[in-house]
């Protein structure tokens, strides 16, 4: 018999779970989105890299856009097209959407664990999906910033100005490593429990 107190864990966990993959489904996909062509007010800046070597005094601007500030800086565009609002929420959409996964497996996961049965076959898939998706989120959204960056400066003044963002998200990539060895655990318990259940 499980203890209550552990079962009202387990039902806080996914309470928790459900409310951060509510949280970042509203504010990482869905008011983006509705940003770039709906009701609300859509971005129209982005925070980027000046070159160390680029001497910026205070500003730089055009009539499209501006940069504002040194090594951290802020590109303002004045009135952004449907095109540059698509680029200015493409990263944050894809970002969140890969959030939203990786939320949704574990609230998955959290409900075997509920039911006192952690080796199912499906939890070592699930924390493969995970890992490949912290994977993505470390590599491929900052990727995705740099890229549409580029696209939006891409003719502009500033556009040597801003230095290519050379780094990637470190936290996503090692758990992404973790999920990945707990996945291997996992594989390794489930085929435990097989056995043993077939040694019964």
């Amino acid at each position: 018999m499980r203890h209550w107190w552990t079962r009202a864990a387990d039902y806080v966990l996914e309470l928790i779970l459900g409310a951060a993959l509510l949280l970042v489904g509203l504010f990482h996909i869905v008011f983006p989105v509705l940003g770039v062509a709906g009701p609300w007010a859509s971005a129209d800046s982005r925070e980027v890299r000046v070159d160390a070597a680029v001497r910026l005094p205070g500003g730089m601007t055009s009539t499209a856009m501006t940069l504002r500030g040194s090594d951290r800086a802020e590109l303002v565009l004045a009135d952004p097209g449907l095109g540059q609002r698509l680029l200015l929420v493409l990263p944050v959409a894809v970002g969140g959407l890969l959030l939203v996964v990786v939320l949704a497996v574990l609230l998955r996961m959290a409900r075997t664990f509920r039911d006192g049965d952690f080796f199912v076959p499906e939890n070592t898939r699930r924390l493969t999906v995970v890992a490949v998706a912290l994977m993505l989120l470390g590599v491929l959204v900052p990727l995705l910033y740099m890229m549409t960056t580029n696209l939006l400066v891409r003719g502009e003044p500033m556009a040597a100005a801003i230095a290519p963002a050379q780094d990637y998200a470190v936290l996503p990539v090692f758990l992404a490593i973790l999920a990945a060895a707990a996945a291997a655990a996992f594989r390794n318990g489930t085929r435990l429990r097989a056995d043993t259940e077939g040694l019964v």
